[in-house]
């Protein structure tokens, strides 16, 4: 049987540039560490790793809004903790000046001190984050909390300008967590406090008098509702904040094990391809050694 010298040449080319091929895909794989260059070397695990790819990215991303809000939370919670402080020193204060014993300047001295607690109650409540979004609007961000009038009587400046609805947060598969805090009490509370110090300022006011002394123990109870609504405000930031760290160490566990069996799947195994490399261009130089030899071959070298 007789072989073309053309259809030969054509063969151990084909042949030649298969062994190279293989042997520059070993290369390629020991360079990269990966065991698989291309999606058509193994669709199934391919199709593996990209599943385990999303899902890590997914948790990166969980992770990272988890971050976030628990800053946010951090800070929420320690302007919270002021604004329990200040409305327990007036609390304390309006104790004091329910006190049947003390005098006109004695409540208008206390007055002065409420004043700044008022004061302090307001900025408080309409502090912002780093964006300059208002912290205690609801949803409405862009609103400042509480407004004040000063033009209006004692008992009515001041005013809620947010709402209540939740922001909600993604931190996991179907999770959300609530990441603001309103204070629409906060209005209310501020304006009886204010009308509360115009009382205590007027010249020659008698706290024994029973509708200065009731209008005293009605402000202590609005400062002890409050109390306790901010109070459950701050024991929810707690609970949100364990309970974002406990989802926060499953999504690290979760993404330490997915990571792990992209490395199984997909890392080269070196031992492995080495001996191939070494098969592949053992080949190769045999086939271009008997190439060589066999193309300088002539019909007349047997004549």
């Amino acid at each position: 049987m007789r072989i073309a010298s053309t259809q030969y040449h054509a063969t151990m080319n084909t042949a030649l540039q298969g062994a190279q091929s293989r042997v520059e895909d070993v290369m390629q794989q020991m360079a990269s560490g990966q065991k698989l260059l291309r999606p058509s070397d193994d669709p199934v695990t391919h199709v593996r790793l990209l599943r385990l790819s999303r899902e890590d990215a997914a948790l990166t991303q969980f992770r990272d809004n988890i971050s976030a809000l628990k800053s946010r939370l951090q800070q929420n919670e320690a302007l919270l903790d002021g604004m329990v402080s200040d409305m327990q020193s007036a609390r304390d204060l309006l104790v004091w000046a329910a006190d049947g014993g003390n005098n006109a300047n004695d409540v208008a001295a206390m007055a002065d001190s409420l004043k700044a607690l008022r004061d302090s109650l307001f900025y408080t409540a309409n502090s912002r984050d780093q964006e300059g979004r208002y912290l205690f609007s609801g949803t409405l961000t862009g609103n400042q909390t509480l407004t004040f009038n000063g033009a209006a009587a004692a008992g009515a400046r001041y005013a809620f300008n947010g709402n209540t609805a939740a922001q909600k947060v993604v931190v996991g598969n179907d999770v959300t967590q609530t990441a603001n805090v309103s204070l629409p009490d906060a209005a209310n509370l501020l304006n009886q406090l204010d009308a509360m110090i115009t009382t205590l300022q007027t010249p020659g006011v008698d706290v024994s008098n029973p509708a200065t002394h009731a209008q005293i123990a009605t402000m202590i109870d609005t400062v002890d509702g409050t109390l306790n609504t901010v109070a459950a405000d701050i024991a929810r930031l707690g609970g949100a904040q364990n309970t974002l760290d406990t989802l926060d160490t499953n999504h690290a566990n979760v993404s330490l094990s997915n990571r792990q069996a992209q490395l199984q799947l997909g890392q080269l195994d070196y031992g492995d391809a080495a001996v191939k490399l070494n098969g592949y261009t053992s080949a190769l130089q045999a086939t271009q050694k008997a190439y060589g030899k066999v193309a300088g071959l002539s019909l007349f070298d047997v004549i």
